[in-house]
């Protein structure tokens, strides 16, 4: 992420930038017996990126629809929105709200408050801004990713966290994410 005052011309404008959600990805992997990855995405999701007239006043909000979870197994992702794991029924969202953008080495990091299954936790985010670019002749889109990781037992999804001998487990509690986001400037006034 970064500031209105950082960026090379077109710059990011004061206002509510949407999220694009054709040119974004939710995605996630998470070791399996201690010796593959599975790798997933979530399929709905949206985010706005508010950016104020100074460049403290940054803020993103995304939520996630953990129903849209697509491991590329149906049975897998059945078993995922069960109460095992993200427990549909009673918590459909994930919900990220920011509360701070630093730069940090050639980057950003965006700390934040993640809610999953009904507990909030900070996390933190190594962002990476790419640039603003016209899209099409008539909007103005701003590209971040970021990457992070999270425990799953810190929100309190603890299935599959049974050892198989030296510090393998049957499923990681460690999840990996990847963020690929485009945001779309607000209209102009």
């Amino acid at each position: 992420m970064t500031t209105p005052s950082t960026i090379d011309s077109p710059t990011l404008t004061t206002g509510t930038w949407t999220l694009d959600p054709s040119h974004s990805a939710v995605t996630f992997s998470i070791r399996h017996l201690g010796i593959s990855k599975v790798r997933g995405r979530f399929d709905r999701f949206d985010a706005t990126l508010e950016v104020g007239p100074n460049p403290s006043d940054i803020r993103v909000t995304a939520t996630v629809d953990l129903s849209s979870v697509d491991t590329n197994h149906p049975d897998r992702d059945a078993h995922l929105r069960s109460t095992d794991f993200f427990d549909v029924e009673t918590n459909p969202q994930m919900q990220f709200v920011s509360t701070s953008v630093t730069p940090f080495d050639d980057g950003y990091v965006m700390a934040g408050d993640l809610t999953l299954n009904g507990i909030t936790r900070p996390l933190e985010l190594p962002v990476e801004f790419h640039c603003v670019e016209e899209y099409m002749g008539n909007e103005l889109h701003a590209g971040f990713s970021g990457q992070g990781e999270l425990r799953r037992s810190e929100f309190g999804i603890d299935f599959g966290l049974l050892p198989l001998g030296g510090d393998r487990l049957a499923l990681a509690d460690v999840v990996k994410i990847e963020l690929d986001v485009q945001f779309v400037a607000p209209a102009a006034e």
